[in-house]
């Protein structure tokens, strides 16, 4: 098991290393100058040189790259452009609006997405599985920019039952304990507050959560279907065990790594569809963060929080290999 573990933190590290100098190259070959994002119509040779000397854009890249990566090893992630402010403490403030919106959409992507996938499985060819993979094939195809528009239209705007902007009123305050307000406001035991929080929640959740729930059900569904149809599984009825043991203790557990992978997969694209979740509901997390600041061409904070959301991914996928160790207990007798 030890040497397992050793192998995947091996194995993870020149990931990250790889993923910085993508992400490095990326940022600096794009089109467009930081100097006239900062200078506009002000914008001469001399104050350009200026602005070049001040954040070490006058030096070599691979210079600029080790310095860089030295911040980072310290903690440093550097200041905004437009403000100055420290790139850490606003990254305090955001990460957790992100992570909240995330996981609550990751969770109900499970909790929906599993049993939906095992219910088909179970009824195959059946009208049930029909319009179950038909709904996942839908929430697949729509774009998560149309389905966020279409519910604000349909829930906030026309019937008015929930709020789409934001993550809480603005005449309610959360004193920050986690930076989760669902939790701050409970620790608090400030109901108005929780529910208030959980009204803004819905929305962006439920637009979030539509991709990785499609895609949960159809691997779930996919892969119960041959687990299914092995001669373990026959001989297990014919044993006489009850179909939900069947199905729950020998069908479910023997999926699980497929299950176990893609759920681990989707929480990167969860942070990566925070972008524009984000922007069309202003919920003031870093995907909202990272979008304006694609746009003002403040470089710092897109290269630091490009590669932060890049390192979660990576460690997501790390912890989702050490989760395979301890349910399949052939990895770890292969390893």
């Amino acid at each position: 098991m030890s040497r397992y573990l050793f192998r995947r933190t091996l194995e993870a590290i020149p990931t990250l290393l790889g993923t910085s100098v993508l992400i490095f190259a990326l940022i600096h070959f794009i089109p467009g100058d930081v100097t006239s994002a900062i200078l506009g119509e002000r914008a001469t040779e001399e104050a350009a040189a200026r602005i070049r000397a001040l954040y070490g854009l006058d030096r070599p890249l691979t210079e600029q790259y080790f310095i860089w990566m030295g911040n980072l090893a310290r903690g440093d992630f550097g200041e905004t452009i437009r403000g100055g402010i420290p790139i850490s403490l606003e990254l305090s403030r955001r990460f957790p609006a992100t992570a909240e919106l995330a996981l609550i959409a990751l969770f109900l992507a499970t909790l929906i997405g599993v049993p939906i996938g095992i219910i088909s499985s179970i009824h195959r060819n059946s009208l049930l599985d029909a319009v179950s993979m038909f709904g996942a094939l839908l929430g697949v195809s729509i774009p998560i920019f149309v389905l966020g528009l279409l519910l604000i239209f349909i829930f906030g705007v026309e019937l008015e039952w929930l709020d789409f902007v934001g993550r809480i009123d603005n005449d309610i305050s959360i004193p920050t304990i986690t930076g989760f307000y669902l939790i701050d406001s409970l620790l608090q035991g400030n109901l108005r507050a929780f529910g208030n929080a959980a009204g803004h929640l819905i929305l962006p959740a439920l637009t979030l959560m539509t991709v990785p729930l499609a895609t949960t059900a159809r691997i779930t569904r996919s892969t119960m279907l041959e687990v299914l149809g092995q001669d373990y599984i026959r001989t297990a009825h014919a044993k006489g065990l009850t179909r939900r043991a069947v199905i729950v203790g020998h069908g479910l557990r023997s999926a699980m790594l497929p299950i176990i992978t893609i759920i681990g997969l989707q929480m990167g694209g969860l942070l990566s569809g925070a972008v524009l979740t984000e922007t069309i509901f202003a919920w003031p997390g870093v995907g909202k963060w990272l979008f304006d600041s694609i746009v003002a061409r403040d470089y710092p904070i897109v290269q630091n929080v490009t590669l932060l959301v890049a390192g979660i991914y990576i460690l997501v996928n790390y912890l989702v290999d050490l989760l395979y160790a301890f349910a399949d207990p052939r990895v770890r007798v292969a390893a």
